[in-house]
């Protein structure tokens, strides 16, 4: 960990007065999404991933920026598209010339050498050059000709994409989806925050994000957030929800059996633990409740939920089917 990523641990105070600065600074260009942004905050704290999916023009792409200029952190935005490869990622070994003549192999590293990778239309590129993320995204390493070479933390990947039924894109393997801590749905605006849209973006003043943390900061309220106790009460019921999305196991109820292929994995216990921790921090509570297990439950499970071909002919979502989890998994088994 480089110097300035070093800082003692922060209050509870300073975690939601700095929470409280950085989503009022976001707030200054990006209009509503109120809970698109605390979910993407979430993920950054927890030191996570986040996949943001929306049609083109709901603000992904900015609202993503705006939070690296406010979290002062060194930034890379990576245009995914067909053509894109590999290398152009995590960079390549390129041959110079020494000033004494000789010949030598260079790394060049690729845009992922930064602390917040923006991937920009992800599903957009092919399944080869997706899968150059997946060591970055689980290991913040990446390994070029046998030499492995260390991100600089903090690292997070916030990745936007178009809905799969848009032409021109990929859809992403289950094996990259499972390592984003959230799938967070941005929405069409609503009338009120469209008026307020236009007047931002159609008049001589453009609105502008001061800088109120750094990576030294992020990293010191991840700490803080994983010191949270989980009562074993909540953590049982966690791990009954999660068990429960899978079609084959006793618990599911008939919802899950009828449209879920797959059940979510350990990783989506991991961010259900992580989200309501630091939901419960927003908060200023000290202990993990039911009710912030249930606020972060759909970005969490959603994208870990894979649907059978009878789900899909349906039109059946998965955040639709968490949401009938959380009210059929008991909280406590007697």
């Amino acid at each position: 960990m480089s110097q300035s990523a070093e800082m003692t641990d922060v209050t509870v105070q300073q975690f939601r007065e700095t929470a409280a600065a950085i989503e009022g600074e976001v707030g200054k260009v990006i209009v509503g999404q109120s809970k698109v942004v605390r979910h993407v905050l979430i993920c950054v704290i927890a030191g996570g991933h986040a996949l943001l999916e929306g049609v083109p023009g709901l603000g992904k792409t900015m609202l993503i920026k705006t939070l690296a200029d406010v979290l002062h952190l060194q930034f890379a935005r990576i245009q995914f598209t067909p053509d894109l490869m590999p290398a152009d990622i995590v960079g390549t070994d390129i041959l110079e010339e020494t000033a004494d003549g000789h010949r030598q192999f260079r790394f060049q590293p690729g845009p992922i050498f930064a602390n917040l990778i923006l991937a920009d239309e992800i599903n957009r590129a092919t399944p080869k050059t997706q899968s150059a993320l997946l060591e970055a995204m689980q290991e913040h390493s990446v390994t070029i000709a046998k030499r492995t070479y260390r991100l600089e933390e903090p690292f997070f990947v916030l990745a936007t994409q178009n809905p799969i039924e848009m032409e021109g894109t990929y859809p992403l393997p289950e094996a990259q989806l499972d390592r984003f801590l959230f799938k967070v749905n941005v929405d069409f605006p609503s009338s009120s925050d469209l008026v307020e849209i236009l007047a931002r973006t159609t008049g001589g003043h453009t609105a502008t994000a001061g800088k109120v943390a750094d990576g030294a900061q992020i990293l010191a309220m991840g700490r803080l957030a994983r010191k949270i106790p989980v009562p074993s009460h909540v953590s049982e019921f966690i791990a009954r929800l999660v068990v429960s999305t899978h079609p084959t196991h006793e618990t599911a109820p008939p919802i899950v059996k009828q449209f879920i292929r797959y059940g979510a994995s350990p990783r989506g216990a991991q961010a259900l633990v992580l989200g309501a921790k630091i939901t419960a921090l927003f908060a200023g509570r000290l202990n993990v409740a039911f009710e912030d297990v249930a606020a972060v439950a759909p970005a969490a499970l959603g994208h870990r939920l894979l649907l059978n071909f009878e789900g899909q002919a349906e039109g059946v979502t998965t955040e639709d089917i968490v949401e009938e989890l959380l009210k059929s998994v008991p909280e406590a088994v007697k």
